[in-house]
């Protein structure tokens, strides 16, 4: 089936039109800004870290707005297009539409912004977008780039004939500049025959394929094979595997892994079934190191910005405790009598601080001591009656016996000290042996839904806390319920992961009063924003829901 495969050539005018400002008494550069061009296309992480120094400290809204614009081409290269929208957007707000200065930016950030949308798929946002670049385009060369981007658009949405007109429209203007005119009619006579299978469209495919090899346009070149590629690929097999093999030959000495892997997706069904597994091969390599490097592009990108604001955030905080300095070294001189009020509410406000200290501390002895009795519940108690579930029904060896008893032991003796609970490797393996050392000859436990894909997105703490939780019902479910069968459901439900606990037993009795265990599991459950509901009794028995946020 036929695609629309336009390459997005922006040459460098496009990419740069908004940091090749005059340099006039209205705008003047610094030296971080230029740090930052130095190292655009070599070292695109050095030049994103001065352009953000730029952005953080300037006053120069122009010169803010041209860094928020580099720094936007750097995260699209690298993949991260909702982050150069974010770069984009922070742009235009330091830009004014009614001054001619900032028109060059301004279009640079618009069609900048219509090929991060085309880039996601977002044709309609896209247009509108280029749109806005040819508004405020001052030069021919920026409308020519903007319309031929609004042609792929449109190419994209597979509104042909829209495409047709525009690529009609710049064709003879752009017949001065050789790669240009190729470019345009190579365009054009690709979207004629997509839009029309019988339009012969070899003729003028290789024209422009012949001015790009004259002038050595690489770039050019890896669009012009994939044009012939897709064209020849129903009528001549050959022919399309041999440009698309150029192609691939072209993106690798380009360096450019999208064009690789574009070439060999059309490679792969062209060729012979043993030559497959090598391309084959190749290609999720490819796939795998570009998603690899393109994450890892986000993360420092995204470090560098939160490493920017939070020295920025230092610089503000300490020049305002700079100034109340001042100030306060100013009152002092000038209202001496001041100081002996000043003392006073000093006196006062460390009266009520030593208050709210010695709160705060009675707070924290009665949490601690929650917070132990609540261990104590959990390691001493619940494991203990664990233990001896196990011994009374043989499911312990004599060496596990001790095994398990010295575990409580050292566990006990931990209590006092705030060590976090290790979290097991395989939880919801750890999750249903808990569960099921409950079971034997007379209660049979179930598990169902404890997979390791629920889990993935639920915090360590909700994960500790709930199995504290489920092994306070089991333990009360042995005590009390007298049941035959226990099932214990996990699902989830939206944003939440919901956990039913059923059984056959004998249900909560009249005149059932919480004890500590059951007060300590609501606690819990609320700790981790979630809800526990005591349905009470069932036909068959008693019925518990509980609710977790998935994050």
């Amino acid at each position: 089936m036929k695609t629309c495969h336009l390459i997005l050539l922006l040459v460098l005018t496009c990419i740069c039109a908004c940091s090749k400002q005059p340099k006039t008494a209205a705008f003047t550069t610094t030296l971080d800004y230029d740090k930052g061009e130095s190292f655009l296309y070599r070292q695109n992480d050095s030049a994103f870290y001065y352009f953000n120094k730029v952005a953080a400290s300037q006053k120069d809204s122009l010169l803010v707005a041209l860094a928020y614009n580099n720094m936007a081409v750097i995260q699209s290269d690298a993949g991260d297009y909702f982050g150069a929208q974010e770069s984009l957007l922070l742009s235009l707000q330091y830009l004014n539409e009614q001054k001619k200065l900032d028109y060059n930016c301004l279009s640079s950030d618009y069609n900048e912004l219509g090929t991060s949308s085309l880039n996601l798929k977002n044709y309609d946002a896209a247009l509108d977008y280029y749109n806005h670049a040819l508004q405020f385009a001052t030069d021919a060369d920026a409308k020519t780039i903007a319309l031929n981007d609004k042609a792929v658009a449109y190419c994209k949405k597979q509104q042909y004939g829209a495409a047709i007109a525009i690529y009609d429209s710049i064709i003879n203007s752009s017949r001065n500049n050789k790669k240009e005119y190729a470019r345009v009619l190579s365009n054009l006579a690709n979207v004629k025959w997509l839009q029309n299978s019988g339009y012969e469209a070899a003729p003028e495919l290789h024209a422009a394929l012949q001015i790009r090899q004259d002038e050595q346009d690489d770039w050019g070149l890896n669009a012009s094979y994939a044009h012939l590629a897709d064209y020849y690929r129903q009528s001549r097999p050959d022919s399309a595997l041999l440009y698309a093999r150029k192609r691939y030959a072209v993106a690798q000495q380009l360096n450019s892994p999208d064009d690789e892997l574009e070439a060999l997706e059309k490679i792969i069904p062209l060729s012979a079934p043993g030559e497959v597994q090598q391309y084959f091969t190749r290609y999720h390599y490819l796939s795998d190191s570009l998603q690899t490097r393109r994450n890892a592009a986000k993360n420092q990108y995204a470090l560098i910005r939160y490493d920017a604001e939070k020295n920025k955030a230092d610089n503000l905080r300490l020049q305002k405790d700079n100034t109340e300095k001042r100030i306060q070294i100013i009152l002092q001189r000038v209202f001496i009598g001041g100081i002996v009020v000043l003392l006073v509410i000093v006196l006062f406000m460390i009266i009520a601080w030593d208050r709210k200290r010695k709160q705060q501390s009675e707070n924290a002895m009665r949490e601690l001591r929650l917070k132990t009795s609540r261990k104590v519940h959990d390691v001493v108690a619940n494991g203990l009656y664990q233990v001896m579930t196990q011994v009374e029904h043989n499911k312990l060896q004599k060496e596990q016996l001790l095994d398990e008893i010295e575990k409580l032991y050292e566990q006990s003796r931990d209590i006092s000290y705030e060590q976090p609970e290790p979290e097991p490797v395989d939880y919801p393996t750890a999750l249903a042996q808990s569960l099921q050392s409950f079971g034997n000859e007379h209660t049979k436990v179930l598990v169902v839904g404890n997979e390791a894909a629920l889990w993935a997105t639920v915090n360590d703490q909700a994960k500790k806390e709930l199995k504290h939780v489920l092994q306070e019902l089991m333990v009360n479910m042995r005590k009390h319920s007298e049941a035959q069968t226990v099932v214990v459901k996990f699902e989830r439900k939206g944003n939440r992961v919901k956990i039913q606990y059923t059984d056959d037993g004998v249900g909560v009795p009249a005149a059932f009063s919480y004890g500590n265990g059951l007060t300590n599991t609501e606690n819990r459950i609320n700790s981790i924003n979630g809800q526990i509901n005591f349905t009470g009794n069932t036909p068959r028995g008693l019925k518990i829901e509980i609710h977790l946020p998935i994050a």
